[in-house]
């Protein structure tokens, strides 16, 4: 089982999800790949962030979606 690499404290980023040890975000790393980075060019730019790190965030926000139905409707931009 993968360890649990995400982390909430209030005293850091105001309790945003975080991986574990460093101050980066699940939402920075998600802006990152929207913008058009890569795994490769998010790695670089934030050195404490490790490719388990990475993995881990992308785990852990897919799963705040489970069991939610995405529904595109026309004329609606989300």
């Amino acid at each position: 089982m993968r360890e649990n690499l995400i982390v909430s404290d209030p005293d850091i980023l105001g309790g945003k999800p975080i991986v574990k040890g460093t101050r980066i975000s699940v939402a920075l790393i998600l802006q990152c790949l929207a913008s058009g980075m890569s795994r490769e060019e998010i790695l670089r730019a934030y050195p404490t962030l490790t490719a388990q790190g990475l993995d881990s965030a992308l785990d852990y926000a897919a799963r705040q979606f489970q069991g939610e139905e995405v529904r595109f409707h026309e004329g609606h931009p989300l």
